[in-house]
């Protein structure tokens, strides 16, 4: 008899049950969903009184209008990392949206421009999907290779030569402000709500987050597995796609050679918002902590004068520390009473171990 395997979204459940001592209580609840953005208003208040150039209002504008566009990236890569993979391709579909839509814009307006750009990505998104769902190739390697051969053929028909072009309206949106706010960094934030909304308020989020936790028991549980897997990647080749048409707007020509940090960048991002690389473990609320820490840490070694060669350094060490403490976090909590079902720390995994069949209704399709 197959058994039913409970999945629940972040921060959704019942009232009225314990929770235990360490980490799972009430002041451990805080620390592991507030504690990134502690660590953001630390960092900046410490860059603030060191640095008198860090804290003028256009610097402070400067980092959110430079970190939205590696933002966007991040929101579509959550998703696949909940889901159990990751792209390696998101900096190829980000140039090449990005060359395409200044070609198109150029010629034919910002309607057929915008279509372009996310075209491309939907359809290397879903190139990889179903080679990762269908094909079973590693998520590795598959996304390494489409990044390859999209990188390639990029170069091949631009003969590496960058593409002038953009419209009015995609520079406004990527160099205007609004309010003192960059109008980029509010485009962020909207698709960083709408990825929010997907995992939390959606069939399909609490999918995610169950084939992220447990492949085979979702579906046994009747969890469209493969279709969930491969609609992760086409999501997060849009929004690459997206960033691509943000960036052409930005420096208004498409250059073959941007965006090759994107992966390893966005990747980091989701990294120190607490996202698991085996997947079904992460809020997307912190992955815009997660961007403006690592954009504040950046600029603000920038207007410390620091060398350049030691920036990578910081960051990768920033990185390490935040893998470090969730790990820790998530060893407590294994030796800790488990969290009852209404405990708001009943994290949206699925664990493997049976429960009551609250689980989501059965999909037909399989895997």
């Amino acid at each position: 008899m197959t058994r039913i395997f409970e999945v629940r979204a972040p921060g959704r459940a019942e009232r009225g049950a314990t929770r235990p001592a360490f980490l799972g209580g009430a002041s451990g609840g805080l620390l592991r969903r507030f504690g990134l953005w502690a660590v953001l208003v630390i960092v900046t208040v410490a860059f603030m009184i060191v640095s008198s150039t860090f804290r003028q209002t256009n610097n402070l504008e400067n980092i959110l209008e430079q970190n939205a566009i590696i933002g966007v990236v991040a929101c579509g890569m959550v998703i696949m990392m909940i889901a159990g993979g990751f792209d390696l391709s998101v900096g190829a579909v980000g140039a090449t949206a990005s060359v395409l839509g200044a070609a198109v814009a150029g010629h034919h307006g910002t309607l057929l421009a915008i279509v372009a750009g996310l075209a491309v990505g939907a359809v290397v998104g879903a190139a990889n999907g179903f080679l990762v769902a269908w094909v079973k190739v590693n998520a590795f390697i598959a996304t390494f290779a489409m990044a390859s051969i999209v990188s390639g053929l990029l170069y091949v028909a631009t003969s590496a030569q960058s593409e002038q072009g953009t419209s009015a309206f995609l520079s406004a949106v990527a160099s205007n402000s609004w309010g003192g706010i960059p109008i980029v960094f509010l485009v962020f934030v909207l698709f960083l709500v709408a990825v929010w909304l997907i995992l939390t308020r959606t069939r399909y989020g609490h999918y995610v987050y169950s084939v992220g936790g447990n492949a085979e028991a979702s579906h046994l549980s009747g969890v469209p597995v493969q279709r969930v897997q491969m609609f992760a990647f086409i999501i997060g080749g849009i929004f690459a796609g997206a960033a691509g048409l943000l960036l052409t707007g930005q420096t208004g020509i498409g250059q073959p050679s941007a965006a090759a940090d994107w992966p390893l960048e966005a990747i980091a991002i989701c990294v120190v918002a607490g996202v698991a690389l085996t997947g079904g473990i992460g809020r997307a609320p912190d992955v815009l902590a997660a961007t403006l820490v690592l954009g504040v840490i950046a600029n603000g070694l920038n207007q410390l004068s620091v060398s350049p060669y030691w920036q990578p350094t910081v960051t990768g060490a920033v990185i390490l520390v935040a893998v470090a403490l969730d790990r820790y976090n998530r060893a407590r909590r294994t030796i800790s009473p488990p969290p009852a079902a209404g405990s708001d720390d009943a994290t949206p995994l699925a664990t493997g171990e049976p429960s009551n069949p609250a689980a989501p209704e059965p999909a037909s399709g399989g895997r």
